[in-house]
């Protein structure tokens, strides 16, 4: 499992039931994408529908090489492709790129959505900064 601390502070606070899986294979990102082969699909809180992709990047830091985000690729409401996406911040960092990519993959499927919400916030809010159209509608 990923370490709260290893987690950027701009994530959602983890809470005690994110961490508890219930010993289920596929209630992990890593545990899902094993058990189905293709990620998982989540209603945003925008209403669109989104899947989520584990991402890494080299860094200069020579200490931690490589870091770990989530994109979040937003599919049109038939389905037919994509229309846009919203990222995590950095999530984690590593020596490997494995090293991260298995932090990525120990996130609950609770937090991936919590940081799917968080990152169509912070979309709002860039776009009604910006002049746009402001923030979706709060969860009901």
């Amino acid at each position: 499992m990923v370490d709260p601390s290893s987690l950027n502070d701009a994530t959602t606070a983890p809470t005690p039931e994110d961490w508890d899986v219930h010993g289920s294979p596929d209630a992990t990102l890593g545990g899902y994408f094993a058990e189905h082969e293709r990620p998982p699909g989540f209603d945003g809180l925008d209403g669109q529908p989104y899947t989520v992709s584990m991402e890494t990047e080299k860094t200069p830091d020579l200490r931690h090489p490589f870091e770990g985000f989530l994109v979040f690729p937003r599919w049109a409401e038939t389905g037919v492709g994509v229309v846009g996406h919203v990222e995590s911040p950095t999530l984690v960092k590593g020596k490997t790129r494995d090293e991260v990519l298995a932090g990525l993959g120990d996130l609950s499927l609770v937090q991936v959505k919590a940081l799917l919400d968080d990152a169509l916030r912070r979309r709002a809010e860039l776009d009604h900064d910006d002049g746009g159209p402001g923030p979706p509608h709060p969860e009901g």
